[in-house]
């Protein structure tokens, strides 16, 4: 019998799933033990798609302000920063509560077709949707948070359903970001202060709404957030994914990351975040996603945000090429204004990308680290490879034309190949570094790139 079912379950929903992994002769193939469930092999989509696209938005797209912007009720309310108590002094009335903005979070202009389409036109294969951040309001008519949620107030509308249907249309995978706790749920706090040895807010609030998006929007990854105050255990989180990865309706196909309780980072769940922006050092061996935001400041909108603070496209293939080269999987986040819309130079920044990617995008779709991951002789460059293929994604253009690459081995087999992903029917001259090893390539001449990165297909190397 589950430990819970022993204790006496909290609420039905916690007696559900304690039933669907416990029960005797349930042919459950996932046990809910760390063991179990980090021994399930990662859906093959996820480590094909390579690219997602980071949506931050809820209430705190509103005031839209400061340094993490989408973290300003918390800043405000417990002083933790001086400039964001000014700004509500500054700004708004003796009286006012947080709570007000929410009927101001009326995403007039929120049209999920544009989203999915500049979506789509970044060439990500999968988007990250913020269904709940930590001030708890749900962009889904959530029956647990009454009030709280994109019906009841503000929109008056389904976000996470509406963005779910035309992201299908585009066939982009849905993700859902989930904040597991809330700054200021009495039910939270009231645990919070017997240490975590009641569960009040986790049978009543955590585990319903996370059972709810799973069975109404049936989403392809749960990216969990929000663990950090109390171990897994707290959060019941091994009875969760052992029903997510058993008898849920996305059973087969679901991905999950690993912020699932104190202390689980980087250890636990299926691929890797670790912190934010993680940025591993050499090449890891468990898959792994960066998660960096073209605001640098923030992943929520910032009303006052400066052209100097956003990251240019260079900037962007430049951190993709490392981490797709590093076996890792790249979220970029953007934040959209309250009223729906995207600020323009996100879009442009996305339109971008998707299309240095409808050129290179052979050498990152569905690839794999190679034996050597970089190298700088002429110009910085990165490795990645695809069956007997590599590429060699080059950062910068070779001064005189010739590009020296000293990695390649000659396979002995065929005789090199080399082209450029932008002619692909046009072989390069080359000439041997070394008998056995090293190329110097003669490069064509270019035109400008806007992301001043390009991709080599190597043919007939090791």
């Amino acid at each position: 019998m589950s430990p819970l079912m022993r204790a006496g379950c909290m609420a039905p929903i916690i007696c559900v799933i304690a039933f669907l992994v416990w029960a005797p002769g349930c042919a459950a193939r996932y046990e809910a033990t760390w063991a179990s469930l980090d021994a399930r092999p990662l859906p093959r989509w996820y480590d094909e798609a390579k690219v997602g696209i980071f949506v931050h938005w809820g209430v705190f797209s509103v005031p839209g302000f400061g340094q993490f912007s989408e973290w300003l009720w918390y800043w405000w309310k417990s002083e933790k920063r001086r400039e964001a108590v000014e700004f509500m002094r500054k700004n708004y009335p003796p009286g006012f509560k947080y709570a007000d903005f929410a009927s101001e979070f009326r995403a007039e202009f929120f049209n999920p077709d544009n989203w999915a389409d500049i979506f789509n036109a970044s060439g990500a294969r999968y988007v990250v949707f913020t269904s709940k951040h930590h001030e708890g309001f749900t962009n889904w008519p959530s029956a647990d948070s009454w009030n709280w949620n994109s019906m009841d107030v503000g929109p008056h509308r389904d976000l996470v359903g509406e963005l779910a249907a035309a992201l299908r249309k585009k066939s982009l995978r849905l993700g859902l970001y989930h904040s597991l706790f809330e700054w200021y749920n009495p039910l939270f706090l009231s645990d919070q202060a017997s240490g975590f040895k009641t569960q009040e807010f986790v049978a009543r609030k955590t585990l319903p709404e996370l059972v709810n998006l799973v069975t109404a929007y049936k989403p392809d990854l749960i990216w969990s957030d929000g663990d950090w105050s109390a171990a897994d255990t707290y959060w019941n989180s091994t009875q969760f994914l052992a029903w997510l990865y058993n008898d849920s309706p996305v059973k087969d196909e679901v991905v999950t990351n690993d912020r699932w309780g104190k202390g689980c980072y980087c250890k636990h769940g299926g691929y890797y975040n670790c912190e934010d922006r993680y940025t591993p050092g050499k090449l890891p061996d468990h898959k792994w996603e960066k998660c960096q935001s073209i605001d640098t400041r923030s992943w929520g909108y910032r009303r006052e945000m400066k052209l100097s603070e956003v990251m240019d496209l260079p900037s962007i293939i430049k951190d993709l090429t490392y981490v797709v080269a590093m076996g890792g999987n790249y979220l970029l986040n953007i934040g959209p204004m309250s009223d729906g819309m995207i600020a323009p130079v996100f879009e442009e920044r996305l339109r971008g990308l998707g299309a240095w990617l409808g050129i290179n995008g052979e050498a990152i779709y569905a690839s794999k680290p190679w034996r050597v991951q970089t190298e700088n002789s002429t110009v910085t460059v990165w490795y990645t490879a695809k069956n007997v293929t590599i590429y060699a994604i080059i950062l910068g253009w070779p001064s005189k034309q010739l590009l020296q690459l000293t990695v390649p081995k000659m396979s002995g087999a065929t005789k090199p190949q080399v082209t450029l992903l932008d002619y692909p029917n046009i072989p390069l001259k080359w000439a041997p570094l070394t008998p056995t090893a090293g190329l110097m390539i003669a490069m064509p001449t270019m035109p400008a790139s806007p992301a001043n990165a390009w991709c080599l297909k190597l043919e007939g190397v090791v």
